[in-house]
């Protein structure tokens, strides 16, 4: 199974142009798409979850027209939005039966069979007969995996998943993940560069619409390394740094600004070579520095 989008554009009624000529290939795996809020990515997601109708372009999921035929799109399509509501007094039970009942799993024994396993899968089967609502947030990220993997879909999407979470939750999402990608598409949109280094092989960055980077996040690195270098100024000499080089950013380390600084050959005046990270590579294609 494959995912080709091919020149996908998007304009909103206020002018905004939320996506311009994107074209990506993505194979089954985690695949991950970085960048800032407003950057497209979301505008990208509802037009492959069928949510909204595109300008132009062409989408394909293996051989079914996404943009034409949004029926059997959503016959093999998982979506967790970054935000989703539920019925307030609800059992995490209750409402998979319900979603399930509306995907067409009309047989009472085998629905619960799979409502059973997908609530063991994430964790959440002694939670079961719990309001979804008073779930914490990273148990109602995973009941919204669970809602996803309804019918075992072929595609499936998550937009900004982990924003929020703390750090033991986060890990129990990534695992959730990885093992969902071993056997179908898994898109992941975040702004959290950590999310993608960890989780995916292939990424995209896009910026104002556009995708400025498409490939491997190896190659990514490759871009920037040993090209990389970092300073701890002052917060007075700031301005005159980001002046005088190319400076990917900036981040407070001790109360005092450290600068991670792109040049294609070494730097002297205290600069030394930093280990180059996607964090580095996603900043530089955004100030349009590589």
């Amino acid at each position: 199974m494959e995912l080709n989008i091919k020149n996908l554009n998007k304009q909103y009624a206020n002018g905004v142009h939320a996506l311009k000529n994107v074209s990506l290939t993505i194979q089954e795996g985690m695949f991950g798409l970085l960048g800032p809020n407003g950057a497209g990515k979301s505008s990208l997601m509802r037009t492959l979850a069928t949510l909204q109708e595109a300008d132009s372009g062409d989408i394909f999921l293996g051989d079914i027209d996404v943009l034409k035929d949004k029926d059997n799109v959503r016959k093999v399509l998982g979506y967790l939005p970054q935000e989703f509501g539920v019925y307030p007094r609800t059992s995490a039970v209750d409402l998979l039966h319900y979603l399930a009942v509306l995907k067409g799993f009309d047989n009472k024994k085998e629905r619960s069979e799979m409502v059973d396993y997908l609530l063991q899968k994430v964790n959440l089967f002694e939670h079961r007969k719990k309001a979804v609502s008073s779930y914490s947030g990273g148990m109602r990220q995973r009941f919204g995996i669970a809602q996803c993997l309804i019918g075992s879909p072929q595609l499936v999407i998550v937009d900004e998943p982990t924003a929020g979470l703390d750090p033991g939750e986060r890990n129990r999402f990534y695992n959730i993940l990885s093992e969902i990608g071993e056997q179908t598409i898994v898109l992941l949109s975040t702004h959290i560069v950590q999310d993608v280094r960890e989780l995916c092989t292939d990424m995209a960055i896009m910026n104002h619409g556009e995708v400025v980077y498409a490939g491997t996040t190896d190659d990514a690195l490759a871009l920037i390394q040993d090209k990389v270098y970092e300073l701890q100024v002052s917060k007075e000499a700031l301005a005159e740094y980001q002046s005088q080089y190319a400076v990917i950013s900036n981040k407070l380390v001790g109360g005092q600004p450290q600068i991670h600084v792109f040049s294609d050959t070494p730097l002297n005046g205290g600069f030394v070579q930093a280990e180059a990270t996607l964090e580095d590579v996603f900043f530089a294609k955004l100030n349009q520095l590589v």
